[in-house]
């Protein structure tokens, strides 16, 4: 009986361990960094420039405060977002395109990619393409996996539906709920020109929706004041791709 307490014990002990450590390392360690070969991320060149994007919405709660800062800092981003949310609120996703920002596709339903095969992945991005196009009249161009999570197949397959695949150089891990004046300092000490940065403008740590993205939304105008004292300016994905080939 001692020995059966002592066993379930030490199990409780290494779950609470490993639960730990993933949790850790999801906080504090970027996982976007190990799959960034054949993805756009950062777009290196002479000009000061970097592109603000903002993933998982639109929501209705959230993306309208963040879209009312970027109007008060003028300031043009690039919104990644999921299908299944732009058929929820429609009005949102037309208001963000209405504003001059750029809509890109994220999945339809946030699903980590590993866990499709082929035609599904192609169903899922093809779906969220037709449901942003009909919506707001913007065609996609570029595709952000959830999470990053992306195998070598799932890239070559992207590639040859026409689509570019971006991830970021800088993670805010806003949906941490870290201080704004943390994530400024951390975005600031680290920034380059031609850099992504990933903000999110919906979703909670195990749902699309729900999260709070006060602290997001508090950040926007303090990172945009100190990065044009810099003199940075911001730029679209499209327009950040297109920097770097010279157009």
């Amino acid at each position: 009986m001692r020995r059966s307490r002592k066993i379930i014990v030490l199990l409780a002990v290494i779950f609470l361990v490993a639960a730990l450590f993933v949790a850790l390392f999801t906080i504090f360690f970027d996982q976007a960094v190990l799959v960034r070969k054949g993805t756009i991320y950062r777009v290196p060149g002479p000009e000061k420039v970097v592109a603000l994007t903002f993933d998982d919405g639109p929501s209705p709660e959230w993306t309208p405060k963040i879209l009312d800062e970027l109007k008060k800092a003028d300031v043009k981003a690039t919104f990644f977002m999921l299908g299944k949310n732009v058929e929820r609120y429609p009005e949102i996703a037309k208001r963000v395109a209405a504003e001059g920002h750029e809509i890109e596709n994220h999945t339809y339903g946030h699903r980590v990619l590993l866990y499709y095969k082929m035609n599904e992945l192609e169903k899922e991005i093809r779906d969220t393409e037709k449901v942003i196009k009909d919506v707001t009249g913007q065609s996609t161009k570029y595709f952000r996996p959830p999470k990053a999570w992306v195998t070598g197949d799932e890239k070559r397959k992207i590639k040859e539906m026409g689509y570019g695949i971006v991830l970021w150089t800088l993670n805010s891990k806003d949906w941490v709920s870290f201080h704004d004046k943390q994530i400024t300092q951390y975005i600031l000490y680290r920034i380059r020109p031609g850099d992504i940065i990933l903000f999110h403008d919906s979703g909670a740590v195990f749902s699309t929706e729900g999260g709070d993205r006060s602290q997001t939304v508090k950040t926007i105008p303090r990172l945009v004041k100190k990065l044009k004292e810099r003199g940075y300016s911001f730029v679209t994905i499209n327009e950040l791709v297109n920097k770097g080939r010279g157009q």
